[in-house]
Parts: C-alpha cells; sequence; structure tokens
C-alpha cells in the first residue's frame, strides 16, 4: 500500500492558499533565486523561505531529519567549495589571499596547502544561503500539500493525465520505500540478525546488507508491477481522467501567483542588466591586498 508524506491541516498560511498557486509560487521563487550569485540579492529570497517555514505551523520534531540532512549536506559543500576553490572560478578570475595553511609534512613532494581568499570565503557563503533558500521552500513542498491532491494540482497546471499521475506516485514512493525499509529492518531484526555488529570494508558491508537491500528492492518491484496491472484494469490512459475533488482558485491564489511571476520577472531583468553577479566587499578585498 502506497503511503504518503506526515501531512495533516495545520491551518496554515501555505495551506491557505491552493496547491496549484503555491506550486506556481514555489517555481518563481527558485528561478527567481538561480538569477543571482549576490548575497544582497539572496538575503530576501533567504528570509522569504524563512517567513514561509515559520507561519507552516511545521514543528521542529516533524522537520528535524530532512534538516538536518539537507543543512548539513549543504554546509559540507560550501566548506568543500571553500577549500578547493572550485565552482566560483567562472565568477571570479582573480583572488586575494588573506592567509594560508601549510601542512607540515608533504606527500610524494607535494605539500598541502589552503589558501583561505576573500573570493572563495564569500563564494561559500552565497552557495549556502542560495541552496538552503531552495531547500526549505522544497522541504514545505510534501508536508504542506495534501496528498489526496497530488494528482489534482498537477493536472490543474496542465500537465497531461499519465504524467499528473506519475508525479502523484513519485511523491509517494519514497516515504513508501522508507516504511518498506523500516519494516524489514524490524522483521530481520526479529530474526536475530543484529545490523549493529556490521563491519569491515565497504563491499563487506554492502554485502551484508544483502537480507534487507533486497527484499525492500524486490518489495518495490512487485508494488510497481500490481500498480501498473490496477492501472490496465482500470483502462487509465483511453480517454480523459475524471476526479473526484475540484480545486477553484480564489483572489489570494491570484496575488499569489502575481507576486511570483512579478518577482522572477524582476530578477531575470535584473540578471540581464548586468546585476546580481557575484559580489565581494571593496574594503575587505582592500584589506586582504595591503595584507
Amino acid at each position: 500500500m502506497l503511503v504518503a508524506w506526515r501531512y495533516r491541516n495545520r491551518n496554515s498560511l501555505i495551506q491557505w492558499f491552493d496547491p496549484r498557486a503555491w506550486v506556481i509560487f514555489y517555481l518563481c521563487f527558485l528561478f527567481s533565486t538561480l538569477a543571482f550569485w549576490d548575497v544582497r540579492f539572496l538575503l530576501p529570497f533567504f528570509i522569504i523561505s524563512w517567513f514561509w517555514l515559520l507561519t507552516s505551523g511545521l514543528k521542529w520534531t516533524e522537520v528535524r531529519r530532512p534538516f538536518l540532512f539537507i543543512g548539513l549536506f549543504v554546509f559540507f559543500f560550501a566548506i568543500l567549495t571553500f577549500i578547493t576553490g572550485r565552482g566560483g572560478q567562472e565568477l571570479y578570475k582573480q583572488e586575494h589571499l588573506i592567509f594560508q595553511f601549510a601542512a607540515p609534512f608533504s606527500i610524494l613532494g607535494w605539500h598541502p596547502t589552503l589558501d583561505v581568499t576573500v573570493e572563495r570565503a564569500f563564494f561559500a557563503v552565497s552557495q549556502f544561503v542560495r541552496v538552503f533558500s531552495i531547500a526549505v521552500m522544497t522541504i514545505l513542498i510534501p508536508y504542506s500539500l495534501n496528498p489526496a491532491l497530488y494528482g489534482i494540482t498537477f493536472k490543474g497546471l496542465g500537465l497531461p493525465d499519465k504524467i499528473a499521475y506519475a508525479m502523484d506516485l513519485t511523491m509517494r514512493f519514497v516515504p513508501t520505500f522508507g516504511r518498506d525499509f523500516q519494516l524489514t529492518m524490524d522483521a530481520q531484526r526479529a530474526r536475530g540478525y543484529e545490523l549493529e555488529k556490521i563491519s569491515g570494508g565497504l563491499i563487506q558491508q554492502v554485502r551484508k546488507l544483502g537480507p534487507i537491500i533486497v527484499p525492500v528492492t524486490i518489495h518495490a518491484i512487485i508494488g510497481s508491477e500490481d500498480i501498473i496491472d490496477a492501472m490496465d484494469l482500470r483502462a487509465f490512459g483511453i480517454g480523459p481522467r475524471t476526479w473526484l475533488e475540484e480545486l477553484i482558485y480564489q483572489r489570494r491564489d491570484f496575488i499569489l501567483i502575481g507576486i511570483g511571476v512579478i518577482m522572477v520577472i524582476a530578477s531575470i531583468a535584473i540578471s540581464i542588466s548586468g546585476h546580481g553577479t557575484f559580489w565581494v566587499p571593496d574594503q575587505l578585498i582592500i584589506w586582504a591586498s595591503g595584507h
């Protein structure tokens, strides 16, 4: 049986709008954020994302795991970009060194060094603000949209029935897969399989996880075949699909869509005019040059 994310009606600001309006605003926010690398232009989007999060009615216990995972993931890549200097070389051609760390050892004649520059530091900050803003808005989608309206929402956005239903199944796949994985682990523990004592190299650990990975994978394949058979028996795709519920735009939804459209048009116009590119304070460059 397919399951969904932990959705519940919270009477929040997000759930006050039509889900189609929220998805359109999210897409406008996404493209608007991707138009900039200047942290001064990215901070308003960062504030907007936190505004929606704080008014969503979500509790920390509900979003703790995805937030910690995505937050650590984004922070790790920002630090990795800062250390290696890769990723921002297309945005800046010259670096101003603040200080340099040199390892007291060498590896095959190579002396590991870490150059701390103004450009690397600001690019890492810009990257973190940019990606984390998008991540916050993305996390809100599964927790704020009613799972019963997934297919209706995507169909209402103009997608064909097959694509709308495929998006519906995709949104349900991750929580369903997680449920099956947890049930399989509990079943194997009940049979005496001690997951906590798995040791060895990476390949050995993967092989020892076979009693969990194999049943979950087979169950996912069988479940997908059952869904396909059920859809074929109901002649899905032969003609236009009807939906039990109907979504109707309200004035507030048009206002939200209008704000999103204005935001993305303004962002594109600002970007085309040459603003919003990577920025570093001139004072820091002067300070680093005389350091």
